[in-house]
């Protein structure tokens, strides 16, 4: 007899790519399983479950402003109305599993799965736990925590360490092929820098300014990613300051990487943001890491993952405050230039690193709907 599962998450990838992750390593482990999302409109999920093959049903309900306004009463009336769509969905689709990966999508739907007596577990990606998944976490039959940090906002017993899933070709890249697919150069430090699938204005700025430092040096080769829509005026900037990066040959710039796992393969170094995805995919490859937290993010999360990292010796952290070209250089340089300190980082970074998480969460899955 088949079974069906029940994934709850959305509105931003950091949410939805460990979903989709779990939902086919599931549907690898149990071929008759069927699989069902439950999102919203306004999310990403709209694009990216049906891309991954997936049916999406979809819900109305929105995350709460901190601030009381309009938008709060807006927002307990969708709760109402998601609550009641929830409840339509649980009794149609008739779950044996509901999977919660965060955001407040899934607060709803796990919340009434827990009431129905539908076996259910949530994901947490980030050291500290959305709001969302700290009020689940109390009704819910197991989590799968990404750091150990974590379970202490949790029901110690009901927490699994697991990591967050990472895409197995990210694990599987290979060095000399992805330098070979880059263009880069053997021999010389690579340094991989890149703000998310959006980019970061902020970093975009700093590099910049790196680049005026080291155009004429060659002390390590920049890949650089500025996001789709920052990539025009990145250039246009450079070109004010009179820099053609093309006559450059150890510097690179791309609006957006498909082959992610080809830069990640070869970086020596990773310049980022903090997301939770970034940083399980930053240590399962072993590199060390310059962080800088996004400070808008949702309950300062980035900041906790990045200090997670920085007090675990994989990684340096640089508040955006107070981030430019020199600094940005300043600690590459750092790195790069001390050997030892350059082991310790990669060592504790691969330390870190959960690259069996997705097989850890499956089996956790799959236990529940035995």
């Amino acid at each position: 007899m088949s079974k069906k599962v029940l994934f709850a998450g959305g509105g931003t990838g950091g949410h939805i790519y460990p979903a989709i992750a779990i939902a086919k390593g599931l549907k690898e482990k149990m071929r008759d399983v069927e699989i069902v999302f439950v999102g919203t409109e306004r999310g990403m999920e709209m694009d990216l479950v049906p891309k991954a093959g997936f049916r999406l049903e979809k819900i109305k309900v929105r995350g709460f402003k901190r601030k009381l306004s309009f938008d709060t009463f807006l927002s307990f009336k969708e709760m109402f109305v998601g609550g009641i769509d929830s409840i339509r969905i649980l009794k149609k689709e008739k779950p044996q599993l509901v999977i919660g990966t965060g955001g407040y999508v899934a607060g709803p739907v796990v919340f009434f799965a827990t009431l129905m007596g539908i076996p259910t577990l949530i994901h947490e990606q980030n050291v500290k736990p959305g709001i969302t998944n700290r009020i689940l976490g109390r009704f819910v039959d197991k989590i799968a925590i990404s750091f150990i940090e974590s379970v202490k906002y949790f029901p110690s017993s009901k927490c699994i360490l697991t990591g967050n899933p990472v895409r197995p070709e990210i694990i599987s890249a290979d060095k000399k092929v992805a330098l070979k697919n880059l263009n880069l150069k053997h021999g010389i430090p690579v340094v991989l820098s890149f703000g998310g699938s959006q980019g970061a204005k902020k970093l975009n700025e700093a590099v910049i300014e790196l680049i005026e430092l080291i155009k004429d040096r060659e002390d390590f080769q920049l890949l650089h990613i500025t996001g789709q829509k920052n990539y025009e005026r990145f250039l246009k900037d450079m070109e004010l300051r009179g820099i053609n990066w093309e006559r450059l040959g150890y510097i690179k710039i791309k609006p957006y990487l498909y082959n992610m796992h080809d830069a990640l393969a070869c970086a020596d170094l990773v310049v980022s943001r903090a997301g939770a995805i970034t940083i399980s995919e930053i240590t399962a490859c072993g590199k060390p890491a310059i962080l800088i937290p996004l400070p808008t993010a949702a309950d300062n999360h980035q900041d906790f993952n990045a200090r997670y990292l920085e007090k675990n010796n994989a990684a340096l952290v640089i508040e955006e405050r107070l981030l430019s070209g020199n600094i940005l250089y300043e600690y590459i340089m750092q790195i790069l230039n001390d050997k030892e300190k350059y082991r310790i980082m990669s060592e504790a970074s691969k330390k870190l690193g959960k690259p069996d998480a997705l097989n850890k969460i499956v089996d956790i899955a799959v236990g529940l709907l035995s």
